[in-house]
């Protein structure tokens, strides 16, 4: 805090102010406050502090404003700076707060610098998506089809050995096409072009247990849900969202029918879900490892997909500025989270 009287000399600093500027308050007692700018700025500080305390303009006082300060050993550092006009008898002074705001610039150096490299992941990902739609698609269908072409013409003819080769080249190829099917999906998750808007997030949900209408009925699972809030994003991908997420507590259910529940409530400026479920749970050790792309915890004899779903919805809600997160118990079903910032 310094306060700075009409000839711009410094009246006041309090103990803070030494220890950002490295002056003792003896030495800047009556110096011009430039002496704690940069000599390259303090014409121009000039014309600002002028122009905020011209009569016509008092209103500006007080808005903060990013400028450079000038230690005493001459280094040079960001700052913040909020004025606010005193006015008494006789002469106005000026109380100007100042805020070493270096953490801040280097944390947001930082923000940028990741973005950029996220940013070039992210394209590189697009380029091998659009080389797996199209190089690696078309062999793979003519191996599918000639393996499929002998299953049909020779299973049966030959001996039970070849029997189970062929089988096996069929179930390879049939997975090998959907784990490329799957990568292109989760390349194009959270990149859609159509804008976020304000709708209610039981539409999305309505949406999504439309799709899960066959799995629903083969299962007998129950899912009910709470009063939704309005929420700003994707509609289309906030239904994907909640498709993979109750998806997988119907696949992944134990002997009992299926029960799933959706709730949300307002927490920290975010809108936190909740999907719980009645399922095999999961070992705490693998909460960090099932979303990543590709990793399964149970072989898929057990349970069929590639383990992309869980991927997918935390790509997605990166995109949106959203997180996703998990609490469960090894047979004793998972309640997966996810926030949205309201906006």
């Amino acid at each position: 805090m310094i306060i700075v009287n009409e000839a711009s000399q410094i009246e006041l600093a309090n103990l803070q102010t030494e220890q950002m500027f490295g002056y003792s308050r003896k030495e800047l007692l009556h110096q011009s406050v430039d002496v704690l700018l940069p000599a390259g700025l303090r014409a121009a500080h000039r014309d600002h502090r002028a122009h905020a305390e011209a009569p016509v303009n008092r209103r500006e006082m007080g808005v903060g404003m990013n400028v450079v300060g000038l230690r005493k050993d001459g280094t040079e550092f960001p700052v913040e700076v909020s004025l606010s006009q005193l006015e008494g008898v006789g002469e106005r002074t000026v109380i100007a707060s100042v805020r070493d705001i270096t953490g801040r610039r280097e944390a947001a150096f930082e923000r940028a610098r990741e973005m950029s490299e996220l940013s070039h992941s992210n394209e590189a990902l697009e380029q091998f998506a659009h080389i797996a739609s199209h190089d690696l698609q078309e062999p793979l269908r003519m191996v599918a089809s000639y393996t499929q072409l002998l299953a049909k013409r020779y299973r049966g003819r030959l001996d039970a050995d070849a029997d189970v080769f062929i089988d096996f080249a069929v179930d390879g190829t049939q997975r090998m096409k959907q784990l490329i099917q799957d990568l292109l999906l989760y390349s194009r998750a959270g990149k859609g072009t159509a804008p976020t808007h304000e709708f209610a997030s039981e539409e999305a949900l309505r949406e999504a247990l439309k799709n899960l209408g066959a799995a629903i009925e083969e299962t007998g699972a129950v899912v009910t849900y709470d009063r939704l809030p309005v929420v700003n994003c994707v509609s289309s991908e906030l239904a994907q969202v909640f498709q993979n997420l109750i998806g997988n507590a119907i696949h992944y259910h134990s002997e009992s029918v299926p029960h799933v529940h959706v709730s949300a409530l307002s927490k920290n400026w975010e809108w936190e879900f909740s999907i719980s479920d009645n399922g095999i749970g999961i070992d705490p050790r693998y909460f960090e490892r099932i979303f990543l792309i590709f990793q399964r915890l149970h072989g898929s004899a057990d349970y069929k997909g590639t383990g992309i779903g869980l991927a997918i919805c935390k790509r997605i809600l990166q995109q949106q500025g959203g997180r996703i997160w998990v609490e469960s118990e090894l047979g004793h079903g998972s309640i997966f989270h996810f926030a949205l910032p309201m906006r």
